[in-house]
């Protein structure tokens, strides 16, 4: 259980990838070694980054090879959670790209895929990921899903 009155140790971000329409998310597979869980982008804010945004943009460099999405947005979804005894907290964006986008991954990924909103709640292995796909749907216009 986390203590909101602790002070966050590490500020995280995730993107979730998503194309439109019909509202696809792309995710992502780690590796054997870190799980072959699938996952958002995730990373650590490093003190070089100059806000959270920029801390995002620079993970889907470094994670994927995208330096041009078509959008990025706050999902207003700030979570906290336990790492090494200490209190993290992740910050959740949406990323709009092509659907004809394919990641260059790194070391930190060993597959991606395409796949529909219910697909990717279906595949994510935490709990808050699927809550903030759930949470990205509800901010997307209803035409922009079905289409």
């Amino acid at each position: 259980m986390t203590r909101p009155d602790r002070p966050i140790a590490q500020e995280c971000v995730e993107g979730y990838l998503y194309a439109l329409p019909p509202v696809e998310l792309l995710i992502f597979r780690r590796r054997p070694e870190r799980g072959r869980i699938w996952v958002p982008i995730q990373g650590k804010v490093e003190p070089t980054d100059a806000d959270f945004e920029s801390a995002l943009r620079r993970e889907l460099a470094e994670e994927t090879g995208l330096s041009g999405p078509r959008k990025v947005w706050s999902l207003d979804w700030h979570v906290p959670f336990e790492m090494d005894g200490a209190l993290w907290r992740l910050h959740a964006y949406a990323v709009e790209v092509e659907r004809a986008f394919a990641p260059v991954l790194n070391d930190e990924h060993d597959a991606f895929e395409w796949v529909p909103a219910d697909e990717a709640v279906r595949r994510l292995h935490f709990e808050d990921n699927r809550a903030a796909v759930a949470r990205l749907l509800e901010r997307l216009p209803a035409t922009s899903q079905s289409l």
